[in-house]
């Protein structure tokens, strides 16, 4: 498989911070197969890493991620076959949006300009969304005839509910940062110059915090959505008893006892 020039995904770690920055400008940071598998892998030595106990996922330019750029991928030449594309997708958009949803690490996206297509699926997969005032999200596919994926039809309803999804991935209009914000699909609009600032803080903030507790809650909320009220309680009970064992949890415990600041080791 193709590997992303290192230039084309830029990544540094910074105080318990893990930094991916998509860095394609030219192209709105549409991006490429190999990309891809950079930012899963990157999102995969998250997960692992105790050194690393927060994401930011980014971009450069004007552009968030216009979408996937599938020059050079599998499946985009002349000899397709059935099953082609499915698995292109499968193995592609899906596995990108599934390695930010089951990341061990809270994730922040930082929309800093357009995100269409997977781009917008990128960034709606997030646990956080902050986004520049001049940030839109377009659910693109319906103008190019094309059925949403990278999990579009997965993440839509959940967060804006199933009439306001069709809504947006009927008519594929782009829908501007401060209407996404009212919407539920961001958490907090800022301006641009701003963007990286305020990322920044809410994941050094996150970074300082019990990061297994975090994991838990993530995955929690996350099957919650696909699950009944029994299965919901049931997996509440047990992430609460495996995290009792977590030295954060302790001292989460004992400074409230002491009347102190918690502080957090991230084990």
């Amino acid at each position: 498989m193709a590997t992303a020039p290192e230039d084309t995904v830029l990544h540094r770690l910074e105080n318990s911070v893990s930094w991916i920055t998509l860095n394609r400008p030219e192209a709105m940071n549409a991006v490429t197969w190999a990309q891809r598998e950079r930012v899963i892998a990157l999102l995969d030595d998250a997960s692992a890493d105790p050194a690393v106990r927060a994401v930011v996922l980014t971009a450069t330019g004007k552009g968030f991620c216009a979408g996937a750029d599938l020059r050079g991928g599998p499946a985009t030449g002349g000899d397709r076959v059935a099953g082609d594309v499915a698995r292109m997708i499968r193995l592609g958009a899906q596995r990108l949006i599934t390695a930010v949803l089951d990341c061990e690490k809270p994730v922040i996206a930082a929309v800093n300009g357009t995100a269409a297509g997977i781009g917008a699926h990128l960034a709606l997969a997030c646990d956080l969304v902050i986004a520049a005032e001049g940030a839109r999200f377009i659910e693109v596919f319906v103008r190019r005839g094309l059925v949403p994926d990278g999990g579009g039809a997965y993440l839509l309803p959940r967060l804006v509910g199933p009439q306001k999804a069709k809504e947006l991935m009927f008519f594929g209009d782009a829908v501007p940062a401060a209407e996404a914000a009212r919407l539920g699909l961001v958490n907090r609009v800022v301006a641009a110059e701003e963007l990286q600032a305020a990322a920044r803080e809410w994941a050094e903030r996150l970074a300082q915090g019990p990061t297994r507790a975090l994991a838990m809650t993530k995955q929690l909320v996350n099957a919650s959505l696909d699950g009944d009220r029994a299965a919901a309680l049931t997996a509440e009970a047990t992430a609460q008893e495996i995290n009792m064992t977590t030295a954060d949890a302790n001292e989460g415990v004992a400074s409230f006892v002491e009347r102190r600041t918690p502080k957090y080791l991230g084990r």
